[in-house]
């Protein structure tokens, strides 16, 4: 796929960081030090000027507050999440909610539905940390990539296709806390991309979904499917 300038590193799990065509670096659910499949090179973010958060849980959002407080970058999430957040000395929020679009460093970032869990470890009690979401987002260069967070598979995916059209979804395959590769391929069905990269999988062991089954569920499809590995970059 021709990303015109973009690149896209996936760092494992569900955490993928942009370089936009001028320059600028956005992260989604910066899960670094704690995540196994994550290379050890890129455990430290050098810089960043954008950092989405989908959802609470600690494999999406477990390393935003140093990052945010070490680069000052601004920081999207839904209201509830970034009022935590904000209790946390994170400057330079940017709260929005599901439906919602605003342009942060000069990307249009749409907040969509996801389906699934959003609440927060803080002190060891588990608290309310606002929905789950996922993101479409537009580039300077006119691409549209939607990055689902975790979710099931949901009809409205067929609102995603007809309001955004996303070029390239970035969707969870490793079953049992998110879609598997069934679900994955259906919600591919609905989305209509050119393109997917498969994440959320192979972190631990409970995630069994793998890009193999995927790619033979899909391959009907005519949807280019995207395997990287943990640290590589396309475009």
């Amino acid at each position: 796929m021709d990303l015109q300038g973009l690149k896209i590193t996936w760092l494992g799990h569900s955490c993928v960081r942009f370089e936009t065509t001028s320059g600028k670096i956005i992260l989604i659910d910066p899960f670094l030090k704690q995540n196994p499949s994550c290379p050890e090179r890129e455990k430290e973010v050098k810089a960043v000027d954008v950092i989405l958060v989908t959802h609470g849980h600690f494999d999406h959002s477990g390393d935003v507050v140093e990052i945010a407080r070490k680069h000052k970058p601004a920081v999207v999430g839904i209201f509830e999440l970034c009022s935590w957040l904000g209790k946390k000395r994170i400057e330079n929020l940017k709260p929005m909610n599901k439906g919602g679009s605003q342009v942060v460093a000069d990307i249009r970032v749409t907040m969509t539905h996801a389906l699934h869990s959003g609440g927060i470890e803080d002190e060891g009690q588990i608290i309310y940390a606002g929905e789950p979401c996922g993101y479409v987002l537009e580039f300077e260069n006119g691409l549209k990539v939607y990055h689902s967070g975790d979710t099931a598979i949901f009809g409205d995916m067929q609102l995603i296709h007809d309001l955004y059209k996303p070029d390239l979804a970035l969707l969870p395959i490793g079953d049992h806390f998110t879609m598997g590769p069934r679900e994955a391929t259906y919600a591919c069905r609905l989305l209509r991309p050119k393109a997917v990269i498969p994440i959320h999988y192979g972190t631990f062991p409970v995630l069994t979904g793998t890009p193999t089954e995927f790619k033979h569920l899909a391959g009907d499809l005519g949807i280019e499917i995207i395997e990287l590995q943990p640290g590589q970059t396309i475009g």
